[in-house]
């Protein structure tokens, strides 16, 4: 189960030394996908991508602004060109911000969601046209027990919002790609032990802690091993659907 080989696996949001992206890159490339590391911050890619090359995994690393259908379509075709397919995409890119609407500007709604929204809308249409193609493709989205819940871990209103636009999104995609073999799924990750979390402090993590039943917040790792289920061919019959990864701070 979750054999990987022969198959591309896209990683956006991967540039950071110690984001989730590096962990799912590892995790597939462990299972012996070719990984393609894609942040805008290129020396944070290529750092992850020399990690797994020494290593002796095969990936390579683009840096992209992924706001720019331009740089977004040249990053696909040169991922192509490279590999022949591209068999899975994780949508692991976005931003954050911790400001109330009161002090929210239109900038503030609009960078939000050019990054958490925008950016994965142009990179998942230019994906599904290779997938299409393929007859084949795994789509998974990270969206955020804050697109579920409201809010009450990390952000403001705007990144709840744009969240739960990924949610609504990753649904009506999975109607139109399900006829060409391709499914479309979302995570909703709680706190996580990123550096988000580590940035909070005692005051602000408090609260949050007290919320999660677990009282602790999750690894990278425990977001990685759905997401491998998902993209893999084992979960062949499930498309359209969201998984809470969150410690038991929300429940459907």
């Amino acid at each position: 189960m979750f054999d990987f080989h022969g198959q591309v696996v896209l990683i956006t949001g991967a540039g950071s030394p110690r984001g989730m992206g590096r962990v799912f890159a590892r995790s597939f490339a462990e299972l012996g996908a070719k990984v393609v590391l894609c942040d805008i911050n290129k020396e944070g890619v290529d750092a992850n991508v020399k990690e797994l090359q020494d290593a002796g995994f095969e990936a390579a690393g683009y840096a992209a602004n992924l706001c720019d259908e331009t740089a977004v379509d040249n990053m696909v075709k040169s991922i192509v060109d490279l590999y022949g397919r591209i068999d899975v995409l994780i949508n692991n890119a976005g931003i954050s911000q911790k400001v109330t609407v009161a002090d929210m500007t239109l900038a503030d709604m609009q960078k939000i969601f050019s990054v958490n929204m925008f950016g994965l809308f142009l990179l998942t249409k230019a994906v599904c046209e290779v997938m299409k193609k393929q007859n084949y493709g795994r789509i998974v989205h990270l969206s955020s027990v804050s697109g579920k819940r409201g809010g009450g871990v990390f952000g403001g209103a705007h990144y709840s919002a744009s969240k739960a636009a990924v949610l609504g999104f990753s649904k009506n995609l999975a109607r139109e790609v399900s006829q060409y073999n391709i499914t479309t799924n979302c995570v909703c990750p709680g706190l996580i032990n990123t550096d988000i979390w580590k940035s909070m402090s005692p005051e602000q993590a408090k609260p949050v802690i007290d919320a999660i039943p677990m009282g602790r917040p999750g690894e990278p790792e425990e977001v990685a091993a759905p997401i491998v289920f998902l993209a893999s061919k084992e979960a062949s019959y499930i498309t359209g659907e969201e998984i809470d990864i969150n410690g038991g701070s929300h429940m459907d």
